[in-house]
């Protein structure tokens, strides 16, 4: 499985015929080096929760590579009527896709849809558990540290992403207790550095995290497993 780093909370997934990218926010994002014609053969796209460095570029992506989208419910109805492919689902809910199976995990945050015509409910923020060829990865989301991460670590997951920027999120502390709870073998930390409110040091991560190895990747970046 190769993970590509996007900057923020986007990450690119890719197991054989499967490509998925998760929180797709690129045009909009300071950190970006890339354009959406940039992002081809895409089969999926999870959006994590509603806010607009999160929901980002998702329409768009999933119309030019007629990718699939898997959030909630909440927004997979206000996408609907977009002219995309959608598959809803909730906390704690598990599916099992043609590549592999999905499982929607509780996060502690807000999921506003920003419009012209106000802010529309979101539904609950979450994040994902997704497997595929035996290979299991969890990308935490926005979230706080949350007990419930916990209930996560008979789950033996190989790649954890977890944001570390603190005020909107955990901070680096709350992170390495968070890889405490869950017990991943790798830890990918996400969601710092793009605005100056969250800025953080993941070498500061990596030294703390004594639980499981760290691997810190720059904007583009990958990482094999």
């Amino acid at each position: 499985m190769k993970l590509t780093y996007l900057g923020h909370s986007t990450v690119v997934v890719e197991e054989g015929p499967f490509k998925a990218i998760i929180d797709p926010f690129i045009s909009g994002n300071p950190s970006s080096k890339l354009k959406l014609s940039d992002i081809k053969n895409l089969t999926h796209i999870f959006i994590t929760h509603g806010h607009g460095d999160h929901i980002g570029d998702s329409v768009e992506l999933a119309k030019i590579n007629d990718a699939l989208v898997i959030t909630n419910a909440e927004i997979s109805d206000y996408l609907s009527d977009k002219g995309i492919k959608i598959h809803a689902m909730h906390i704690g809910g598990r599916f099992k896709f043609d590549f592999g199976t999905v499982k929607m995990t509780p996060a502690l945050h807000g999921s506003g849809i920003k419009t012209e015509k106000g802010m529309l409910y979101g539904g609950n923020p979450g994040g994902f558990l997704i497997e595929v060829n035996n290979k299991k990865i969890y990308h935490a989301g926005d979230t706080g540290l949350t007990m419930d991460m916990k209930l996560l670590e008979p789950e033996n997951i190989d790649v954890a992403m977890f944001p570390i920027g603190g005020n909107y999120t955990m901070d680096i502390d709350d992170a390495v207790i968070a890889t405490e709870f869950v017990k991943p073998k790798i830890v990918i930390p996400i969601h710092f550095d793009t605005f100056p409110v969250i800025k953080a040091d993941p070498n500061e991560f990596k030294e703390k995290n004594k639980e499981s190895d760290t691997v810190i990747l720059e904007n583009g970046e990958s990482y094999v497993f």
